[in-house]
C-alpha cells in the first residue's frame, strides 16, 4: 500500500479487533489520490510536508475537525502559489488557536477599534491600530491587510509579513518551549511561494 500511503492522499480506515484492548488491524480504502499532482510542484511538495510537521504538534487522539476540513481545502489549492500561501498562513493561525495560542486580529488591543488595524503585538498576539501602535511601531509586527480584511488578497509583501508573523508566534509558543526549530520544509514552501508571486508581479508590471 506504499503508493497510496503518501502525504496528500486521503484514505478511509476501518480498525477491527475482537476485543478493544487487542492490537487489531486496519482495512484501508483510497478516497482521493493527490500525491502525484503535489509532487509536480516544489511549492506543493514543501507545503504538504510543512503542514504534516505542524499537525504532528497536536495532541494525539484529540479531534480537530476544522483543521481537517481546512487541510482538505488547502491540499486542493497547493498547486497555485498565490492561493497556497494565503491558505497556509491561515492554517498556521488555526493550528496556533487549537494549541491554545490563538491570535486576536479582529480589534485593537488598546482602543477596541476594528478599523485601520496594521500592527500585531509580538507579546499578546492581538491587533493594534495605526494610531495606538505608532509610538511602538519599531517593536510591532506587521498585520497584513488580507488577514484583517477578507476582501483583499495577498501579494508578495503582505504574504512575507504574514509568514514572519506566524513564525514569530510558532517559535515563541510552540517550537522554542519544546527545544525544536521551524521545519525546513516550511522555509522551502515560503521561499517557493514568494518567488512565484514575485515573478508573477514582475511579469504583470
Amino acid at each position: 500500500m506504499q503508493p497510496v500511503l503518501q502525504p496528500g492522499n486521503e484514505v478511509e480506515l476501518v480498525w477491527r479487533a475482537r476485543l478493544e484492548e487487542h492490537m487489531g488491524d486496519f482495512r484501508m480504502e483510497p478516497v482521493r489520490l493527490r500525491a502525484a499532482q503535489l509532487m509536480e510542484s516544489a511549492t506543493a511538495l514543501y507545503g504538504v510536508q510543512a503542514m504534516a510537521a505542524l499537525l504532528r504538534l497536536l495532541p494525539e487522539r484529540d479531534p480537530h475537525l476544522y483543521l481537517y476540513d481546512s487541510l482538505s481545502i488547502i491540499l486542493d489549492h497547493l498547486h497555485d502559489p498565490a492561493d497556497a500561501g494565503e491558505l497556509f498562513v491561515r492554517f498556521e493561525i488555526s493550528v496556533l488557536n487549537d494549541l491554545g495560542f490563538g491570535l486576536d486580529l479582529a480589534e485593537c488591543a488598546a482602543t477596541g477599534a476594528r478599523t485601520d488595524l496594521i500592527y500585531v503585538s509580538p507579546k499578546s498576539g492581538r491587533a493594534v491600530s495605526r494610531e495606538a501602535g505608532a509610538p511602538y511601531a519599531d517593536r510591532m509586527l506587521v498585520l497584513p491587510a488580507f488577514l484583517s480584511d477578507r476582501s483583499r488578497g495577498a501579494d508578495h509583501d503582505s504574504l512575507l509579513a504574514a509568514f514572519r508573523m506566524t513564525a514569530h508566534f510558532l517559535n515563541r509558543h510552540v517550537y522554542e518551549p519544546r527545544g525544536i526549530t521551524l521545519p525546513a520544509a516550511r522555509d522551502g514552501f515560503v521561499q517557493s511561494a514568494l518567488k512565484v508571486l514575485k515573478s508573477t508581479a514582475s511579469a504583470a508590471s
